[in-house]
């Protein structure tokens, strides 16, 4: 196994912005408008406007005379919203969380495009058809309240105790793409459905309930309102700068080591999107030298070219943090299969 990987991506319920765009066809009209929309996961837009995607579509704008109408939401939420408006079609450029991404792409939701630079991403970061491509690396993880909680708990078994009763909480699987990893990583650390599904039968005791929204959960752990919630490395890191409470852990089985998976924020091209060409600026802009040098630097993730060699401060502490920590890889054209049914699985578990 890999011992050095990337990040996983985060989820929000709420709309941050409502777009309302009449061109749907790729018309002339629409192609010669200088705008282009983003439909994506929460994580990279910073609370502050001082996230990555702030900077980037600052720059693409300046440089392109292009202007990037944002719309944010849920890893699995943006996908349904785009999936809904197929015959009128919104949205340019989707990003999204696996298994979300591998949704979007089996339902059409995607056209082939390669940005400049993909050949610079490594295979399982981007997808064989070329309808996504992986602009920023991150990993599953969970956090805690430094304060309330100095040590880390180190095993999934730790969290059944009472001390995490109302404690606890992690993002609804299904909805959010960090809720759905905590699916995948207990299947995978437990060894297959039923034994994770055993374990987070156990864990409802103590889970405060769902939460469409991953982001959220970080500022209640901050506070102490809660000890313990999922997360992931990218955006956990990011809203540390500003929640001196919070540190990033990966929980093992008793007797096993760490692990996480990479959950990077993947991103397409819309099929029958309104501004097509801008929309594939925007994918070039994105995985440029220059955009990806400042993921770690400003966004706290992890750049998605291998060519890119992150020195700065913010890439040494991820660095650090990923040491000792297995990496897998999950088997997402299954996971992409069977989603539904381990998300009926968990309901069923949970009583959700």
């Amino acid at each position: 196994m890999r011992t050095y990987a990337k990040p996983v991506a985060a989820v929000t319920g709420a709309l941050v912005l409502t777009v309302t765009l009449t061109a749907c066809d790729g018309s002339s009209a629409a192609s010669d408008e200088k705008v282009v929309t983003v439909y994506s996961a929460d994580g990279l837009k910073g609370e502050a406007g001082d996230g990555w995607y702030d900077k980037v579509f600052a720059d693409f704008e300046k440089q392109t005379g292009i202007k990037v109408k944002y719309v944010e939401g849920g890893s699995g939420e943006m996908v349904q919203r785009a999936l809904r408006e197929k015959s009128n079609t919104q949205a340019d450029v989707l990003v999204t969380l696996p298994p979300f991404i591998q949704q979007a792409g089996s339902k059409g939701l995607l056209q082939s495009y390669r940005p400049q630079g993909a050949d610079q991403v490594n295979g399982g970061d981007k997808s064989d058809d070329g309808t996504w491509t992986s602009v920023v690396n991150n990993y599953f993880g969970f956090v805690h309240n430094k304060k309330e909680l100095p040590a880390a708990p180190k095993t999934w078994e730790e969290l059944l105790g009472a001390t995490y009763k109302d404690k606890l909480q992690y993002s609804t699987p299904g909805v959010a793409g960090d809720g759905t990893a905590v699916l995948i990583k207990a299947m995978h650390d437990f060894g297959g459905k039923e034994p994770a599904m055993e374990y987070l039968k156990k864990l409802q005791a103590n889970n405060v309930g769902p939460s469409s929204s991953t982001s959220k959960l970080a500022p209640k752990v901050d506070k102490g309102e809660l000890l313990v919630a999922n997360g992931d490395v990218q955006m956990n890191f990011a809203q540390a700068k500003s929640m001196p409470n919070l540190g990033i852990w990966f929980p093992a089985k008793d007797g096993g080591k760490p692990t996480t998976f990479a959950l990077p924020y993947a991103a397409g091209l819309v099929n029958k999107a309104p501004h097509t060409e801008n929309g594939k600026k925007l994918l070039d802009f994105m995985l440029s030298e220059g955009a990806q040098r400042e993921v770690s630097a400003i966004g706290g993730g992890f750049p998605a070219r291998k060519d890119v060699k992150a020195t700065d401060a913010n890439a040494i502490e991820l660095a650090k943090l990923m040491e000792g920590v297995e990496v897998f890889e999950p088997d997402w054209a299954d996971i992409d299969k069977n989603l539904a049914a381990y998300v009926d699985a968990w309901k069923s578990a949970t009583g959700s």
